[in-house]
């Protein structure tokens, strides 16, 4: 299977400014924050790192640390501004600002295959604050949007104000997202795409555990039952770097050996202003029949 990658460039609002070392500096509409970031193995192009502020992780792996601020950041959030999706930017404790940037070319890429579908119906699950959901919205898609957590539906329909979206075709859910899928798959329920972004551990909103390595395949038998050979798309990334693209791309290809279509998989990366090299951050799969 031949691997590709999906590069996010640079937009008015967000940038990738530079990295190096361990980290890496990002513009949000007018702050700048310093982020760690592992897959920064290369010196930084420019010493000069000033920002509003940094997370500095704790000593656990797995997550833990804190926002230092050497500029009054607002924390209730800020606007920000995708072509004609407009959303909330924010520091949150899980060091990122409450959207995925390097996400914007799979936004861009799923509108493109849903072009000529009249009406197209789109599932996002693990749908977090919106972004993903507005950005096809905006293109006329009715959109189901599922996320376990009260409080990301909650921000992702505040999005939606901001967007001047609260009037469009979204069905907001909070439920566990494996679990959501199953059950349309029962009531015989069918999509024209489905937008999959699982986390490596969660829980669900009654105590369900998601463990990625362990509950994907299962979730994607599931996604599987509600395309079928008049959908145009699955899109799944994947941000745990012990999982392989070539291994999420052999599961997808397995699960729809039985539509027409093509299977790819990749990594997902960010182009730097300051040098144009690109930063990692993510591998993904992707079923397409356009």
């Amino acid at each position: 299977m031949k691997l590709d990658t999906l590069i996010g460039e640079p937009w008015p609002d967000y940038g990738l400014v530079d990295s190096g070392h361990g980290r890496k500096l990002e513009r949000y509409g007018r702050f700048r924050f310093i982020r760690p970031e592992p897959q920064a193995l290369w010196a930084p192009a420019s010493p000069d790192w000033r920002a509003s502020g940094e997370f500095v992780p704790g000593s656990d792996e797995d997550g833990g640390g804190q926002w230092r601020y050497d500029q009054p950041v607002p924390h209730e959030g800020w606007p920000l501004k995708w072509h004609e999706v407009r959303f909330t930017a924010q520091t949150t404790p899980f060091r990122h600002l409450g959207f995925f940037p390097d996400m914007a070319p799979v936004w861009s890429w799923m509108r493109g295959q849903l072009a000529g579908v009249e009406s197209p119906e789109v599932m996002n699950l693990f749908g977090y604050t919106g972004v993903g959901t507005l950005a096809l919205a905006a293109e006329g898609a009715r959109m189901v949007h599922v996320d376990a957590s009260k409080k990301s539906v909650e921000a992702a329909r505040g999005n939606a104000a901001l967007s001047g979206q609260s009037d469009a075709p979204v069905r907001w859910i909070v439920e566990d997202a494996a679990k959501f899928a199953a059950r349309e798959g029962r009531r015989g329920r069918r999509y024209d795409g489905i937008l999959l972004d699982p986390p490596k551990y969660g829980r669900g909103p009654t105590g369900e555990v998601w463990r990625l390595e362990e509950n994907l395949p299962g979730l994607i038998a599931s996604c599987r039952a509600l395309l079928d050979e008049r959908s145009r798309f699955l899109f799944l990334t994947v941000y745990a770097v012990r999982m392989s693209a070539l291994a999420i791309g052999e599961m997808l290809r397995q699960a729809f050996a039985d539509l027409p279509g093509t299977v790819e998989a990749g990594e997902l990366g960010v182009r730097e202003e300051a040098r144009g090299l690109v930063l990692p951050t993510a591998i993904w799969a992707r079923w397409s029949n356009s």
